[in-house]
């Protein structure tokens, strides 16, 4: 009875920890994963960030922040570097009513995971067609918490 009892147990704590499911794969940089993060500074403060495994992201969030441009979706690469994960993101706006294009708008950042959080520094750069400068740099902050199935 000793020996199916132990059995029993140590079969179901197997069971139980090969059926967890992490918040990112163990192998995978700190970075994967969801992210609801806060950009202060930005025209529309709150952020949906993914970083994906394979060096990409994208991030969203509602149109809100210009009345007058689109600017609701980025999409860029990161990459891991010796003060934590570097950032770029990158989308092409454009004129809500004549429908043409606007700028294209690259921001860098820099970005610390500690767990689920985040923090870390942003710089955007809107450029033209040709890719010149249209206005200046504008710096923020950012704060993100990961997000968790329940």
């Amino acid at each position: 009875m000793c020996v199916r009892l132990t059995a029993f147990v140590l079969v179901t704590v197997l069971c139980l920890v090969s059926c967890h499911q992490p918040s990112r794969p163990n192998d995978s940089p700190p970075i994967v994963g969801a992210w609801l993060v806060t950009i202060p500074e930005a025209p529309f403060p709150y952020h949906l960030l993914i970083f994906h495994a394979d060096g990409t992201v994208h991030q969203s969030n509602p149109d809100a922040g210009d009345a007058n441009t689109s600017d609701s979706a980025l999409m860029g690469a990161w990459t891991t570097s010796a003060n934590g994960i570097k950032a770029k993101l990158v989308e092409v706006t454009a004129d809500r009513n004549s429908h043409k294009f606007v700028s294209r708008v690259e921001i860098s950042f820099w970005i610390q995971v500690s767990g689920d959080a985040m923090t870390g520094t942003a710089t955007a750069v809107s450029l033209d067609r040709e890719g010149k400068r249209i206005r200046e740099a504008v710096a923020a902050t950012l704060s993100g918490q990961r997000i968790l199935p329940d």
